[in-house]
């Protein structure tokens, strides 16, 4: 790392400070240097949407992104979002649902997903397919996952919790 920057990061409620390459992706940082493996790699792109992440309260994609853009900010990935347990209501849907199948899109989906859910909308399945329409998904026909998601977007509106 002959030009390695310094950033400081907060990352899933930890601030994080480290040397980074400038041109290292968010993504490869938050897997390679603190072995937070939950968001894939999938296109390096941008396109399929596996590496979705929020920072500062927006979803983002971490193969476009790179560490260095981060300092300063908070970034949250699918393990704080698991274990803080805002997921819960999605991640238990898309099991009851069958939403998974092998699961590499699945947390990429999931943060999509819980963007949706943060809106607090009421909103069709034609807006559901098109909010996570960058994230793709080889194994399950969306069907399955856009019944999940409509579950629980139905049950957070109505309870006011979105």
């Amino acid at each position: 790392m002959d030009h390695a920057l310094d950033i400081t990061l907060t990352v899933n409620g930890t601030q994080v400070s480290r040397r980074v390459a400038p041109r290292q992706h968010l993504v490869d940082f938050l897997r390679d240097e603190l072995g937070l493996t939950g968001s894939h790699v999938g296109c390096e792109h941008g396109v399929c949407g596996a590496c979705t992440l929020r920072v500062d309260g927006e979803i983002v994609r971490g193969c476009l992104m790179l560490a260095v853009q981060a300092n300063g900010c908070r970034v949250e990935t699918i393990e704080g979002l698991s274990d803080s347990k805002e997921l819960a209501p999605l991640q238990k849907a898309f099991h009851e649902r069958n939403a998974l199948q092998c699961g590499f899109c699945t947390p990429g989906m999931l943060m999509a997903a819980q963007d949706l859910v943060r809106q607090g909308n009421k909103v069709s399945r034609n807006q559901i397919r098109a909010h996570i329409s960058g994230n793709y998904c080889r194994c399950t026909g969306y069907q399955a996952i856009v019944d999940a998601i409509e579950e629980v977007l139905r049950t957070e509106v109505i309870h006011g919790k979105g």
